[in-house]
């Protein structure tokens, strides 16, 4: 078995749509270096890894599922320990080189574009999502650290031969390379989740300049390990503004224990727990709790949310493609069974109902699969050349200006898509994980043919990496606040996509037009209310004109229309851009078209009613939600009222 090769639409992407070449030439960029391949060479390497993946998967993984669920991670005398199956696993995994598989050769990785590791999350999480949970903070984090060098200006490289020279964290890399340690990324806290604002682990420094953390984070995946990544407050909120508490954030790396000579470890931060969990039982989540513990300061005071946000951006295309291995799973393990499973004088395959959602599984896989493969390159593209730009171009020189350019429009582009496959990847996760029981029907409620672990696993998804809701949230209001910083561009595109799906000569484009133009109308039906609202409240103050009002957006108090439809929004946002990726393969691969027909199929009336729900819902829920701020609001002022009687 290889869960590769047993996966054709997987295969296209990996022998000829996913552009090596260019992720190549932004790989290899060191002159003169003895180690360096050319770009067919590194195309078969890159093949050669992961063809080992997906045969690793399939026959030391998978088998496994059952025990990896069933056989607890115990904590021992303060340290987690693990099953021994699992122990095993991830050996091999160290033992295959993958940590350092993105690493560039300098620092003993094999320098393989971030796409390899994107494509080994999927197969790998096939075969349990939860084992590739806790092997992605090995490579992972050391990709981290080093990310976060380059950012603070840490890592140094030779300007002639272009090659890495030296970078901060090169100890703790070299150790998580070995397979020896790795690391997390400790974030949320039990009364801060979503909102990082209201986050309380302090970082205080002392006279010296030493910096020491003390608090305690919760949630932690593979908290066990040695090397956290924290967020922490070096300065205190002022009142109740969100973005003062933000502004206080800085980023830590915490060594957690130390090794002793005879072995034993010294703990300087502390775990509390492990967590209970529904699912994902192969990976450790655990409550750590710091007490003035050792801490290096990361970047600058104040910086810690956006490098935070850094972080999560390709964790969250990482976590689109561990989706990806799940919704294969379920999908295949439903499609299995429903083949051999007979009723009423067929097998269940043949009867309509079941078809048909068979039938959507596979569509919606080979949908996600498009928008994250584009979305993975993009991303990938887009931290490359800013690298290059920041570190290997002279700054006046035209090069620089015009890669400076270039760089603002891949992050751009990945910044619009990232919410997008991880909201779409994570949910379709869950529906297929629901689904898979559905068609095992009885047997699927059982422990005993793997359909409710998949339920189970899956329903993380949605949640860890930022909820789907914030997902959501984070593309609606980029969605629209372009549309109020360039109106006429906006209007521009509404009428092109109306132009191409009326009168394109390919009947395929111009249904692909269609759904992008529903989704531009449904933005500019959202634009009109909140454009409403706003105006009525100008009209409604004296000290504030109606021009004045228009040229200052706040998106959590102007964008309240929107942010209601935010889901319905986004899952229009992912289907257009599903089918503008798979229409732009049937350009070069016209087999292609058959997939793009599929999914169209499904996403025209699915966004005909998003869009009219979006048109026509709401205003009863938004006038409900303002009377009752209106009534808290009172209420609270007569409380103070009266506590300053």
């Amino acid at each position: 078995m290889n869960f590769l090769q047993d996966n054709e639409d997987l295969l296209f992407y990996v022998n000829h749509c996913i552009d090596w070449e260019t992720l190549h030439a932004n790989v290899e960029l060191a002159r003169n270096d003895p180690d360096a391949m050319e770009a067919t060479e590194a195309q078969e390497f890159y093949s050669e890894i992961l063809n080992l993946v997906g045969e690793f998967s399939a026959n030391e993984i998978a088998p496994n599922q059952s025990s990896l669920d069933r056989d607890p991670i115990r904590l021992e005398n303060g340290e987690v320990v693990f099953p021994a199956v699992l122990e095993n696993i991830i050996q091999q995994l160290s033992e295959m080189g993958l940590h350092g598989m993105c690493l560039p050769r300098e620092l003993n990785g094999l320098n393989c574009p971030l796409m390899t590791y994107f494509v080994t999350a999927e197969l790998i999480a096939r075969g349990d999502v939860s084992v590739m949970t806790h092997h992605g903070l090995f490579g992972g984090i050391a990709i981290v650290l080093l990310m976060y060098s380059l950012e603070e200006g840490s890592t140094k490289f030779d300007f002639e031969t272009r090659q890495l020279t030296e970078t901060r964290f090169s100890k703790e890399i070299e150790t998580i390379l070995s397979g020896e340690a790795w690391g997390s990324m400790d974030i949320t806290e039990p009364d801060a989740g979503s909102d990082m604002s209201a986050l309380r682990t302090k970082g205080t420094q002392d006279e010296d300049g030493n910096w020491f953390l003390s608090g305690q984070k919760i949630f932690v995946t593979s908290g066990h390990g040695r090397y956290h990544v924290v967020i922490a407050r070096t300065e205190d909120a002022k009142g109740d503004d969100m973005m003062s508490g933000l502004e206080g954030l800085s980023l830590f790396l915490v060594e957690t224990y130390q090794e002793n000579e005879d072995g034993s470890r010294q703990r300087l931060a502390h775990i509390e727990r492990i967590e209970e969990k529904l699912g994902h039982h192969a990976s450790a989540t655990v409550t750590m709790n710091f007490d003035r513990t050792p801490a290096v300061l990361i970047g600058k005071t104040g910086d810690g949310f956006r490098q935070m946000l850094l972080l999560m951006n390709n964790a969250r295309i990482a976590v689109g493609f561990e989706a990806l291995g799940l919704c294969e799973s379920a999908w295949r393990l439903a499609r299995d069974y429903a083949a051999q499973r007979h009723s009423m004088g067929k097998p269940i395959a043949q009867h309509e109902l079941i078809a048909d959602m068979l039938d959507e599984m596979k569509t919606d896989i080979q949908g996600i699969r498009a928008l994250a493969v584009q979305a993975g390159t993009t991303t990938e593209l887009a931290n490359r050349k800013r690298m290059q730009l920041h570190h290997l171009t002279q700054p006046d020189s035209p090069e620089y200006a015009e890669l400076e350019r270039e760089v603002r429009r891949l992050q751009w582009k990945a910044r619009l898509a990232t919410p997008l496959v991880k909201y779409i990847g994570a949910e379709k996760a869950a529906q297929m994980g629901r689904r898979c029981v559905q068609i095992h029907g009885g047997c699927g409620y059982t422990t005993e043919y793997g359909a409710e672990k998949l339920l189970r696993d899956s329903m993380v998804l949605p949640i860890y990496e930022g909820t789907s809701q914030i997902q959501a949230l984070m593309a609606t209001k980029d969605s629209l606040l372009t549309i109020t910083k360039n109106p006429s561009r906006f209007a521009k595109k509404l009428a092109d996509t109306w132009r191409r799906s009326s009168f394109a000569t390919d009947p395929l484009e111009r249904r692909v037009a269609g759904i992008r133009h529903q989704t531009l109308s449904a933005q500019k039906a959202l634009m009109m209310r909140i454009v409403r609202d706003k105006w009525g409240t100008a009209r409604r103050d004296p000290d504030l004109t109606v021009s004045q009002a228009m040229k200052e957006w706040d998106p959590k108090r102007d964008f309240a229309p929107a942010l209601l439809h935010a889901e319905r929004l986004t899952r229009m946002l992912s289907d257009a851009a599903i089918c503008e990726a798979l229409w732009e393969q049937t350009q070069r691969w016209p087999e292609r078209k058959e997939v793009l027909e599929r999914y169209l199929e499904r996403a025209e009336p699915r966004c005909a009613d998003l869009a009219n729900r979006i048109r026509t819902t709401g205003d009863r829920l938004l006038r409900t939600l303002h009377e009752n701020t209106e009534e808290v609001a009172m209420l609270e002022e007569t409380s103070q009222e009266e506590a300053a009687k």
